[in-house]
């Protein structure tokens, strides 16, 4: 990303408070990542899975791991993993670079499968179905300190209840308000975060 290039850690920088300032990573993923819309449905389906897999763990955890979860599940490509098979499945359960859970593991297969069928035999686009849930465009929130964003909303147990009753595993309303912040369907940067706006200020 072209965007990766220009950035630099900058621990001055105003972000929301619950980005830890001396950590580069967590700093870059809040600045360049967190909240931004996408738009993709693949790129959808891959932060959903790996908010999924954060359940019960420090969204860190998932962060320092991305790139051998990345590596181990074929991009999380939807196409891919809809078709793991046991081998497949021993394989990622015997990866130390992943979260070795048995039930995380078979969630993003099963939710890969789901994925398909939504769009292969529903017709329906993932992205402007979970876009859905907000009108299209994101929500943008006015919180001077993060702690007074809520943990779920209307949307989010709205999104989950919907996305529950077509067998997705691990979209709970809470797990499902922390996707919808970080892939910009609600905008929770605090109003003085530099990233508020979409854009990294450097």
């Amino acid at each position: 990303m072209e965007r990766n290039k220009l950035w630099t850690h900058r621990p001055d920088t105003p972000r929301c408070a619950w980005v830890p300032s001396a950590d580069a990573l967590y700093c870059q993923y809040h600045d360049l990542e967190w909240g931004v819309p996408v738009r993709d449905s693949k790129a959808l389906f891959s932060k959903l899975i790996q908010d999924g897999m954060q359940a019960g763990l420090a969204w860190i955890t998932i962060l320092r791991k991305r790139e051998n979860i990345l590596a181990a599940f074929d991009g999380l490509d939807p196409d891919i993993i809809a078709h793991y098979d046991e081998a497949k499945f021993d394989a990622l359960m015997q990866d130390a670079g992943i979260i070795r859970s048995k039930l995380k593991i078979k969630a993003a297969i099963t939710n890969a499968q789901i994925y398909r069928k939504m769009r292969d035999e529903e017709g329906l686009d993932f992205s402007a179905y979970l876009w859905s849930f907000v009108g299209g465009e994101p929500i943008v929130n006015s919180w001077d300190a993060f702690g007074d964003a809520p943990v779920k909303s209307l949307e989010s147990e709205a999104l989950s209840k919907d996305l529950k009753k077509r067998g997705f595993k691990f979209v709970g309303p809470v797990i499902v308000y922390a996707f919808m912040q970080a892939v910009g369907m609600i905008n929770d940067h605090e109003v003085s975060c530099t990233a508020r706006g979409g854009a990294y200020h450097g």
